[in-house]
């Protein structure tokens, strides 16, 4: 009988306003188990105990310190995302990041391809289709420089490892641990008729700054954050919504508590020119508003050039 794992890392979730526990429960009802590798947090984070208190035995937490040698590049990323991976028992991988939710609507349909495909040994991952929220629940990025697509699921197998900043798979033939890559390969992948939501710029601009900054230094090293003081950041301003796309869909049912508590619209700008005193976000800048239109008027939705790491099989 076919088994999917899912797995999943987070360090001080809570605190930075992920959805963690909102992601695990999205998928619980198709995987055999969920493994979460938690890094312990900061004394005031409740991560751990929020994950603990999931009702369910399908859920397992592997208790982690992260090394601050790591914070350079996301490896640390990397790293916790193989711990939890390689505690995975299943056929199939369920991968979700601490911000990425799945409509309950595409559970059988992730859960039919995996058994369709079971035996097609060719095919390594699952490629799913993305919505990048942005600023509130209502907004979502349809512009060149986001990805639109990105694999989540993968096969149980010992040489396919976490790539670079987490985002991503690759299959190795030698691994000598993130630092070292031998001969990596991008995996092929089959098509999903499924979506992932993706949560992660969506929380009140005083804690967007904080995730910001906190993921900055994952990839710049503690010497950065130690010589930026927090206290001299703004909170995060996410610039004129009307110029992203409007979600006119249904969000997750487990998304509702959050969404219910969305109290920081006051704090948003619907309309209006972006503020020239800041950097213009990518999505702000004249060359990816004339690739965008390119891309959505002219081309119908295929986009120009983009950096995919996968080899999509056709006809599977």
């Amino acid at each position: 009988m076919m088994k999917i794992s899912g797995f999943s890392f987070v360090r001080n979730g809570l605190k930075l306003y992920y959805p963690v526990v909102e992601s695990i429960l999205s998928v619980l009802p198709i995987v055999d188990e969920f493994v979460v590798a938690v890094g312990r947090g900061d004394p005031e984070d409740t991560t751990r105990d929020a994950i603990a208190a999931i009702e369910s035995d399908k859920v397992r937490i592997i208790d982690t310190v992260w090394d601050e040698k790591l914070f350079e590049k996301g490896i640390i990323n990397s790293v916790q995302t193989d711990i939890a991976k390689d505690a995975c028992s299943g056929d199939w991988l369920l991968y979700l990041q601490a911000d990425e939710v799945v409509h309950e609507t595409y559970l059988p349909v992730i859960q039919q391809r995996c058994q369709e495909l079971l035996g097609r040994h060719e095919v390594e991952g699952l490629l799913f289709r993305y919505t990048h929220f942005w600023g509130d629940y209502e907004h979502y990025h349809v512009s060149h420089g986001w990805y639109p697509h990105e694999i989540r699921i993968i096969r149980n197998r010992p040489d396919i490892h976490s790539w670079q900043s987490a985002q991503s798979f690759r299959r190795f033939d030698f691994y000598q641990g993130p630092r070292q890559p031998k001969g990596h390969h991008k995996l092929k992948v089959a098509a999903v008729d499924a979506e992932i939501y993706h949560y992660g710029w969506v929380r009140p601009p005083h804690l967007m700054t904080s995730k910001s900054r906190a993921l900055t230094t994952l990839h710049r090293g503690v010497a950065w954050r130690d010589r930026v003081p927090a206290e001299e950041e703004r909170p995060f301003d996410y610039g004129p919504l009307d110029r992203l796309a409007v979600f006119t869909g249904a969000h997750p049912k487990v998304m509702a508590g959050m969404i219910g508590r969305m109290d920081w619209r006051d704090r948003l700008q619907y309309s209006g020119s972006p503020d020239p005193r800041r950097v213009p976000h990518k999505h702000e800048r004249a060359k990816y508003r004339f690739l965008t239109f390119l891309e959505r008027r002219i081309l119908r939705g295929r986009q120009i050039g983009g950096f995919h790491n996968y080899v999509l099989l056709r006809g599977v």
